[in-house]
């Protein structure tokens, strides 16, 4: 199968969907794993080859070759409050300021993995890290804190996703072992056994407005989690079209937007809808 063909990416503006791929735009690969929107409205799309901006109008593409991508396989991208790209790679982890990159790697850093599964940042600007293999790397701007099944809470060393709530607390998903929330002191671990989780391995996290958790899942569907109530929502009592749930966000209106492996569907207060699928 040539993945950098067909595909893309969909946007919908509630009316009309529209599609991107490499036939019709700028875009370097159909397989997208991460999308993220700056202050200026730029759209940035990490693909299996390298990162593509879209600024309306025009498509940048940055690769090992034209910038200081140190892997062209992008996994994540955030973007903290300078304005400053947050990269992680299958070959470790870049910065991008518009002008000037960084390279981070288990040489040059405190990172213990080269491979970055996902971003977030906290209220305070520390970056934390998920990796494939070496836990969660937090980093401050001067100082490296790794957090391993050997050293802390966490229940298992591949780190999936991450998001961070209201109170500052963070989830982490994990690969088989469910999900771990970290306050700063307490360690709290949340899994198949004990919860109503319905697979422990969680590939996507979000937040919405009421603080409840929306966790996506390899196998169970999408679970939602208000910090006393589970609910699990599946392909066969809802309108999720598959129940391997790759990625979440919330829009401004609160409606949940769920990508899975059989298309993407809408959550609001009338249920899981508008799925679209090929």
């Amino acid at each position: 199968m040539d993945w950098d063909k067909g595909g893309g990416i969909a946007s919908f503006d509630g009316s009309t969907w529209t599609v991107y791929n490499t036939a019709n735009t700028g875009l370097p690969s159909d397989l997208v794993r991460a999308i993220t929107i700056d202050g200026s409205g730029t759209k940035w799309f990490g693909t299996r080859r390298g990162i593509a901006s879209f600024d309306g109008s025009k498509w940048t593409v940055y690769n090992k070759d034209n910038s200081g991508l140190p892997d062209n396989d992008v996994r994540a991208i955030t973007i903290d409050g300078s304005g400053t790209k947050w990269i992680g790679t299958w070959g470790g982890l870049a910065s991008f300021d518009g002008n000037t990159w960084q390279v981070y790697s288990k040489y040059n850093s405190g990172l213990p993995d080269y491979y970055i599964t996902s971003i977030a940042i906290d209220g305070s600007g520390t970056k934390w890290f998920g990796t494939l293999y070496g836990g969660i790397a937090s980093f401050d701007g001067s100082t490296w804190k790794v957090y391993s099944a050997a050293n802390s809470g966490l229940p298992n060393d591949t780190v999936l996703s991450i998001a961070i709530d209201g109170n500052g607390t963070i989830w982490f998903g994990t690969n088989q072992g469910g999900i771990a929330s970290f306050d700063g002191s307490s360690w709290h671990v949340y899994n198949s056994d004990n919860s109503g989780l319905p697979d422990n391995n969680v590939l996507s996290i979000a937040i919405d407005g009421n603080g409840t958790k929306w966790i996506g899942t390899h196998q169970g569907g999408i679970a939602s989690f208000n910090g006393s109530t589970w609910r699990v929502y599946n392909s066969d009592n809802s309108g999720l079209p598959n129940d391997r749930v790759s990625s979440i966000a919330i829009d401004g209106s609160g409606t949940i937007w769920i990508g899975t492996y059989g298309g993407v569907a809408t959550f609001n207060e009338n249920g899981i809808n508008n799925s679209v699928n090929e």
